[in-house]
């Protein structure tokens, strides 16, 4: 299996980037195209635990759309063969200071394109460097 293909892990920076690009805009009709639509997409957030498709529009559909903008740092694409991806980052809130977040999405290319199939986000006190 090739590793981090550059053109592999090019398109699915792009798609972390829109991403993250919907997320702090709360673009809601991108980010539910994000997310792969099946009972098998697994969310799992700081405050909830979201089990296919349907649970995860619901909830962004939900949550307020105040704060959400963050600043992402040390994001590590790595690409498995052309066809699967691992997004990391660490981000970080006005709204939660003291506080880092870590986010890891498991991204897979289907016939329509690139899709989260598993994320997880969690939260940490932020130790200095």
């Amino acid at each position: 299996m090739e590793i981090d293909l550059p053109e592999v892990v090019a398109e699915v920076q792009a798609a972390f980037d829109r991403y993250e690009k919907a997320l702090t805009t709360n673009d809601l009709a991108v980010l539910n195209k994000i997310f792969r639509d099946g009972a098998q997409t697994i969310r799992y957030g700081i405050g909830e635990n979201l089990y296919g498709y349907d649970e995860i529009m619901a909830f962004r559909g939900a949550r307020s759309p105040v704060g959400l903008m963050r600043s992402t740092s040390r994001t590590v694409i790595t690409a498995y063969g052309r066809d699967c991806a691992v997004a990391s980052t660490l981000f970080r809130r006005e709204t939660m200071p003291g506080k880092v977040g870590r986010q890891m999405q498991t991204w897979v290319r289907f016939d329509d394109g690139w899709h989260v199939v598993a994320a997880h986000v969690s939260l940490i006190d932020d130790k200095p460097a």
